[in-house]
């Protein structure tokens, strides 16, 4: 059994209109900050509803919004020239994945004396960091409680992830009406994607009681939210029961560890640009079959949380397929593309992604023990 060792950060707000409390909190670690903001937030009005509360508290920022497709190193750097010259207190990361990568990073590395190519070249940064809090604007993020971060390499375009300080993190502040500018496909793809992060933890070879529990909760949040509940107790909205999945989620994936698809989902979105989400969605129904060789059980107890068969005398491995079948069904419904051939990359593209996967750490903690090649042998099912 896997030792269980739990430790109370960051601090966790998580609510519709919780973001009019973000410079009450912010004071409490500073006064003087740089907010990293996704572009879109600007375009779709959102981007006061988060500067607004630091300027009632009369909290000095400037907003940094000029990001690239990816967290590339080459932004990273310019960030941290700007946040090193403002002299600031503090970053706030306003945005999807790429945004918190970046800001998380820039935390990490601001009283650093290298750049940051020397951590991405396999250097562990151990100065002091500054505060850094986060607001999500989607439902999930594998990296957000850990202490790793994803980012894209400037001189290759490959993914590579770099060990941060412990504690960078002071505050997440999760506000569900943030992720109303989605669009509902959006919506559902990212739905998917957060079902294979709870997948991947559920099966990891580091889970625990405890990030079983937090996953199980998650599963059943988001069976609600995807088809309803069984019963009218819960009329709690989608959009907040995806939110308080999301969480849950992220928090039990951080407590053991992320699986193929979020490996394989960030290589490909880094190399080739196509949103994780729907790497993450197609790579699914495979991931769920070639884990019901050695998980049938927590797979059964999956469908059995989605009410997928009515059946007692199912057997594992059938509820197991049945599963994967009910993902293909909702990849249809939702309308995104079922194969990752669909995506306009060859199977010579998917190939290098794999291999930069291969790179990283964390082919060394996967749901099973897997190799580049049966990485490749699962692109293949899935191409």
């Amino acid at each position: 059994m896997t030792d269980f060792i739990f430790k109370i950060s960051p601090n966790i707000i998580l609510g519709p209109y919780t973001v009019t409390r973000l410079g009450q909190n912010a004071l409490e670690w500073g006064s003087r900050y740089m907010v990293i903001m996704d572009p879109i937030l600007k375009e779709t009005g959102t981007a006061e509803k988060i500067t607004a509360p630091l300027a009632e508290r009369k909290i000095e920022y400037f907003v940094f919004d000029e990001l690239t497709q990816a967290a590339d190193t080459q932004t990273l750097e310019t960030i941290l020239n700007l946040a090193r010259n403002s002299h600031i207190h503090g970053i706030i990361a306003a945005g999807g994945g790429k945004t918190l990568a970046l800001a998380k990073a820039a935390c990490a590395l601001f009283n650093e004396p290298h750049t940051s190519y020397d951590y991405i070249d396999g250097g562990t940064p151990t100065a002091g960091t500054i505060p850094l809090i986060c607001v999500p604007t989607t439902i999930r993020d594998a990296f957000l409680f850990t202490d790793r971060v994803p980012l894209c390499d400037s001189r290759s375009g490959s993914a590579k992830i770099i060990k941060t300080q412990n504690g960078i993190c002071k505050l997440v502040l999760w506000d569900p009406n943030l992720e109303l500018t989605l669009t509902d496909k959006q919506s559902a793809a990212m739905g998917l994607e957060t079902f294979s992060m709870a997948l991947e933890a559920y099966l990891s070879r580091k889970s625990t009681f405890f990030s079983d529990m937090l996953i199980e909760k998650a599963l059943q949040l988001m069976s609600y939210a995807a088809d309803g509940s069984p019963t009218l107790t819960v009329t709690t909205p989608p959009e907040v029961l995806y939110t308080q999945a999301g969480c849950m989620a992220s928090l039990g994936l951080a407590s053991c560890s992320a699986g193929a698809s979020t490996l394989l989902s960030l290589t490909i979105n880094t190399r080739y640009k196509i949103p994780r989400a729907l790497v993450s969605a197609i790579l699914l129904p495979y991931i769920i079959e070639d884990a019901t060789t050695f998980a049938a059980a927590k797979l059964a107890k999956i469908a059995d949380i989605y009410r997928i068969t009515d059946s007692n005398e199912d057997t594992d491995e059938k509820k197991a397929l049945s599963l994967a079948e009910y993902i293909r069904q909702r990849i249809a419904k939702i309308n995104i593309p079922a194969r990752l051939k669909d995506l306009s990359l060859s199977i010579e593209q998917l190939s290098l992604a794999v291999e930069d996967a291969g790179q990283t750490d964390l082919i060394d903690s996967l749901q099973r023990s897997m190799t580049t090649d049966d990485l490749f042998e699962l692109i293949k099912k899935a191409y």
